[in-house]
């Protein structure tokens, strides 16, 4: 027999799904699953992703583009900042 993770079930029910609590509890486990949707899950990073992800977003400056945690030259982010004040 499998548990159930009642209070995540219950949150996805009522909240989630905004159901009454009177149609949640007259709910089959079947009818339930079948209102959440499959369980999807991503999976291990492969090393191929990583790569991937190193490519998209890289922790070095790649020349002729600016890093993206700095704004253009002179100008402030948009909170009004200059950026780190280390």
């Amino acid at each position: 027999m499998s548990r159930f993770d009642w209070p995540a079930l219950i949150r996805c029910g009522l909240g989630g799904l905004r159901l009454a609590p009177d149609v949640f509890w007259a709910l089959t486990p079947a009818e339930l699953q079948m209102m959440i949707g499959p369980a999807q899950s991503a999976g291990p990073l492969s090393r191929e992703r990583l790569e991937h992800l190193m490519q998209t977003f890289p922790d070095h400056a790649v020349p002729g583009q600016t890093p993206a945690a700095q704004p253009p030259s002179g100008q402030p982010f948009p909170n009004g900042s200059q950026g780190n004040s280390k």
